[in-house]
């Protein structure tokens, strides 16, 4: 395998969720690859700055606002992508929240904006984006789900049921597209050094310092197998294999990226 099949120049990559965190991570990853990235997210200004840190770094990125809870504005997100970079290659679905709690303070309203957020959305951009890719005979899409998906908690309802159903997506996705060269496949999210970390460590940290409780945490509360929590740099690492063409072989794979957290591989 050459260095040069990690480069994805000529390509076109969509991300949801791609002004902040994973999805900002893997942008920029692509970019360095010599995509252009079309980065989908809620907020103008974080997009805006997303935009302007990747061409800082000699890459090209676009914004578009869009909210990927809503049909309509998925529709016109990917529209608008598609008139100014004339395609798309590369799908991550990557927009999501977290949403958990005991079972029976789950409301009707929870649980149908988890599955509009994280699966129909999912559902809504693939249906726009593989035919092309059918067409064209060459695509990658990912379905950014969590460890969750495959080893739901207590009280992890109902993001780790719409995991799961993502997870099921991804196989029926690969199942019917990788005969067109076209390959589906998830990674899964164990625990990454985010914002929503530190902001834990600011309601809990006590006297001791960041790295202190970050190794606390991963160690002996997580008890995560490498012992740390992990880089978003090290995730999009692996978005960037399965989206270049050295993935050429993979599709329909379920990739933990947890440092050896998750019991089931």
């Amino acid at each position: 395998m050459a260095i040069s099949d990690f480069r994805m120049d000529g390509r076109v990559a969509l991300v949801t969720g791609g002004s902040r965190g994973l999805g900002f991570a893997m942008a920029r990853n692509f970019a360095a690859a010599g995509a252009r990235v079309a980065l989908v997210a809620r907020r103008k200004a974080e997009l805006d700055e997303a935009v302007a840190a990747i061409a800082k770094e000699g890459g090209v990125a676009s914004a578009h606002v869009c909210d990927v809870s809503k049909a309509p504005e998925i529709a016109h997100a990917f529209a608008e992508i598609v008139t100014a970079h004339g395609k798309v290659d590369v799908l991550v679905n990557n927009a999501g929240g977290h949403a958990t709690g005991p079972f029976e303070t789950l409301t009707d309203d929870v649980w149908r904006n988890d599955f509009d957020l994280k699966l129909f959305a999912a559902v809504r951009f693939c249906r726009a984006a593989l035919p092309g890719m059918r067409e064209r005979r060459w695509g990658r899409v990912i379905n950014v789900l969590n460890v969750y998906a495959k080893t739901p908690l207590a009280e992890t309802a109902p993001t780790s049921v719409t995991r799961a159903a993502g997870l099921a997506l991804t196989k029926v996705l690969s199942n019917e597209y990788t005969p067109h060269n076209v390959l589906v496949n998830a990674l899964l999210v164990g625990f990454i050094e985010t914002d929503q970390i530190a902001r834990i460590y600011e309601k809990t940290g006590g006297g001791q310092s960041y790295d202190q409780f970050l190794d606390h945490f991963a160690r002996d509360k997580l008890k995560i197998g490498m012992g740390r929590f992990g880089k978003a740099e090290e995730f999009a690492n692996a978005a960037l294999f399965l989206c270049s063409d050295a993935g050429s072989y993979v599709s329909g794979v379920a990739l933990n990226v947890d440092g050896g957290f998750s019991p089931v591989v």
